[in-house]
């Protein structure tokens, strides 16, 4: 009786001590069960309290004072076009509108997914529409019926900008170019009137479903700890991996990110950091260069651009380029889950 007096004594302090923990925002771990009894969580659960508070088992608790107030999703489209520069096919080979159908709907799955995770934060779709036939606009049109959305046809809107393309002696790609150039221009451009974080996705990047949580729990905490505004990618490139350098490797929600210097056009930011290197960006879409990046790998001298540990996202290209298929991850899986 005694010993039984004991655990009911126990379980009632322990009661008192939990609300106490609470009451003054403190975390207990039972490392028994490897549990979190103030939060009433498991290990598995998100620890992380979105605009709040940071939490990695092992890490402990960082406070969060960069908080995500919405993210704008712009992406630009192109179903008539399989590659701008080349004459391969991409991995698969689909008819280009797959690959934008496939990225819109794990857009779509991904941004119901952070919904969920962050219940407060706005989302919003652009899709930045040029040289797709009526059908696939139409159907471009679909996938965003839950958030607020916006369809820009630059078709039918003229661009008081003519890029300047580096000479490639084939009449078809430069004029591709141009065409993806004038697209570029538009979604920066397009960009100047949202309010804070912007991801830049280009037609042929298909996302696992956590992937913009993870990137937007990333960006809370990085930009929280270092008091800074970031540059984020879904995508651990290939090519990156060619070169010898130097990585600082940091620890997300569920994910490791990694420090980068070079990326293509896929990318997360805030509104502030578009400002701060508005020319950059805006040579980049009006003059070629080679690389295209060229502008913002320079931008990457001074800013901090991460990338995740795995990939977040796979780059449709061709299966040898050294721009497309990220190592250590069920390519096929996100391939397939996409069906649209």
């Amino acid at each position: 009786m005694k010993e039984i007096k004991s655990k009911k004594k126990s379980g009632f302090f322990k009661k008192i001590f939990i609300k106490i923990c609470r009451v003054l925002g403190y975390e207990l771990i039972d490392q028994v069960f490897l549990e979190f009894p103030v939060s009433d969580k498991k290990s598995n659960d998100i620890l992380s309290v979105p605009g709040k508070k940071s939490f990695s088992l092992g890490l402990g608790e960082f406070p969060i004072t960069r908080k995500v107030q919405g993210i704008d999703i712009i992406v630009k489209t192109c179903t008539s076009v399989q590659l701008v520069t080349q004459n391969k096919k991409r991995i698969f080979e689909k008819e280009k509108s797959e690959y934008t159908f496939r990225t819109l709907n794990s857009l779509y799955r991904s941004a119901l997914d952070l919904k969920k995770k962050f219940p407060n934060i706005f989302i919003q779709f652009t899709i930045i529409d040029i040289g797709s036939n009526e059908i696939n606009k139409n159907k471009l049109s679909t996938f965003f019926n839950n958030f607020p959305f916006k369809f820009i046809n630059l078709d039918e809107k003229k661009i008081d900008m003519e890029p300047m393309t580096i000479n490639k002696n084939n009449k078809i790609i430069e004029k591709n170019m141009a065409t993806t150039m004038k697209s570029i221009y538009e979604s920066f451009d397009h960009a100047q009137k949202c309010k804070d974080l912007v991801y830049f996705v280009e037609d042929d990047y298909i996302h696992k479903t956590e992937a913009l949580a993870e990137m937007v729990f990333a960006y809370e905490k990085f930009s929280s700890i270092f008091n800074r505004e970031l540059f984020i990618l879904s995508t651990d490139y290939p090519y990156l991996y060619k070169k010898l350098e130097s990585s600082n490797i940091l620890v997300g929600e569920n994910y490791h990110w990694r420090t980068v210097k070079e990326c293509l056009l896929t990318f997360l930011t805030s509104n502030q950091m578009l400002n701060k290197h508005y020319e950059k960006l805006y040579d980049m879409a009006k003059n070629e260069s080679n690389p295209f990046e060229k502008n913002l790998h320079e931008i990457f001298d001074n800013e901090l651009c991460l990338s995740p540990l795995p990939s977040l996202s796979i780059h449709c290209s061709n299966a040898n380029s050294v721009f497309g298929l990220s190592p250590n991850i069920d390519i096929k899986k996100i391939w397939e889950d996409n069906e649209y």
